[in-house]
């Protein structure tokens, strides 16, 4: 079975934006790895958010911005799984956000997280993996023995 991941955020724009870890990024993330990527509904609005950002913070050019958003958009409902966020997922991310002192969005992706992990185990399957690349969301991720990986650790 191919391998299955959870993307968050911040490890997610590595693979649209030149940064540490983007080579890593897109070589696990390949269509040709027949990998299974989710990300939570709110991803979308916080990658769109962070590349308009960049562009304005001029950290990123304009013209790579627009690609890099076009990129996202095109790949969003093909080479995604999309989790939406419900009211049994605000339940269990506030609890982790009590629990682990979590950004809010923090730990909305780890519930999420924590929800695809937990319908691969129940049916026998292999345990999903995390990228993140924020440490307190790992550090987090790890507590709740989810597997977890940092693209920042493949320069």
């Amino acid at each position: 079975m191919a391998d299955v991941y959870f993307t968050d955020t911040s490890a997610l724009a590595k693979r649209y934006v030149a940064e540490t870890g983007t080579p890593w990024m897109q070589a696990t993330l390949d269509v040709s790895t027949s990998c299974t990527v989710y990300i939570a509904r709110i991803t979308a609005v916080e990658l769109i958010a962070a590349l308009t950002r960049r562009a304005r913070g001029g950290t990123i050019t304009l013209p790579d911005a627009t690609a890099a958003r076009a990129a996202f958009r095109a790949h969003l409902d093909v080479e995604y799984k999309i989790i939406e966020v419900t009211e049994v997922l605000v339940n269990r991310a506030m609890a982790l956000a009590e629990t682990s002192g979590l950004r809010g969005y923090d730990a909305v992706q780890l519930a999420a997280a924590l929800e695809v992990h937990t319908s691969y185990r129940v049916v026998g399957l292999p345990p999903i993996t995390l990228i993140s690349a924020d440490a307190e969301l790992n550090t987090a991720a790890t507590a709740q023995g989810l597997t977890v990986e940092d693209p920042n650790t493949h320069p």
